[in-house]
């Protein structure tokens, strides 16, 4: 059965979403699988308005675009994963009649200890940034604060937006986060993030219209800030400095400078809210590829 982009047919993202939703899925899951199938379209109305919704060729044409973009590799195997379960859905409803990706045969493989996937900022990357902020003519104590709290915390940027005033504790330094499945923790804050909070507070929050509102960071539109403001303005500091920034990259960067500063993988782990201490290895010890060549070369 073949189902084509163009006229009024589309991709029937909002009923994939919906199934996802009866099928009792995650909002954070329902986000990411129908951001992925969106990326997906968008890729394929860009190549023509008439090809099929999904196909083996297309999904196969797809990763390697996502391949020669130099996407990491993990980014595209969550794709994959997500158009694997659209696939189904698409299967479920009677407009594709096979199953076209296996997730066996079409994820990209990676051997254990291979040249590491996560990107991190440098020292010298992290100290650009913080001179950067400091420039009061360009940012906000707002925006040097969500730089502060990303760096310095480790939090996700759902976390980040998520943080209400009450759960900023002074008297013991602490930040207490919601984070996945609704688990709480707590991360220790340093005395210039929690000066930062409130210089934030005392000054430019204060003058806003939200200023009743009860979440700690505040925009100019709403009495809660959205993380694609995050995410956009991370992304336009990064044109200034000359390197990419989004929110996720310092979550990596967090758990790696506390891994090289010989914190412990078990205290990493709860501070970032992991569920194992293993997935934290998983992404957090790795072996370069320079780290590999030195060894080599001792022999």
């Amino acid at each position: 059965m073949a189902f084509y982009i163009g006229g009024k047919s589309n991709l029937d993202i909002e009923a994939f979403e919906q199934w996802l939703f009866e099928d009792g899925k995650a909002f954070k899951t329902i986000e990411s699988y129908v951001n992925d199938v969106h990326g997906f379209k968008v890729y394929l109305n860009e190549k023509s308005k008439d090809i099929p919704v999904l196909a083996r060729f297309t999904f196969v044409r797809y990763k390697e675009h996502l391949m020669k973009e130099h996407y990491a590799v993990s980014t595209i195997n969550k794709k994959i994963n997500s158009l694997k379960v659209y696939n189904d859905f698409l299967l479920m409803k009677g407009t594709v009649s096979d199953t076209y990706i296996e997730l066996k045969r079409d994820q990209i493989k990676i051997a254990a200890g291979s040249e590491r996937t996560v990107d991190a900022l440098s020292e010298e990357q992290v100290e650009k940034l913080l001179f950067y902020v400091e420039n009061k003519n360009k940012v906000s104590l707002r925006n040097k604060l969500i730089v502060y709290l990303l760096l310095y915390t480790g939090v996700r940027v759902s976390e980040l937006v998520g943080i209400q005033l009450e759960d900023i504790d002074y008297l013991t330094s602490n930040l207490n986060v919601i984070g996945k499945g609704g688990k709480r923790r707590e991360i220790g804050l340093r005395k210039d993030v929690l000066q930062l909070v409130r210089e934030y507070r005392n000054e430019e929050r204060s003058m806003s219209a939200f200023c009743d509102s009860p979440h700690l960071l505040v925009s100019q539109r709403a009495e809660k800030m959205h993380r694609d403001a995050v995410r956009d303005w991370l992304a336009n500091v990064g044109k200034d400095i000359g390197f990419k920034l989004h929110p996720h990259i310092f979550r990596h960067s967090f758990c790696k400078r506390l891994l090289k500063k010989g914190v412990d993988i078990t205290t990493v782990s709860k501070l970032v809210g992991h569920s194992t201490v293993n997935m934290t290895a998983k992404f957090y010890i790795q072996t370069t590829r320079q780290e590999k060549q030195d060894a080599v070369d001792k022999l």
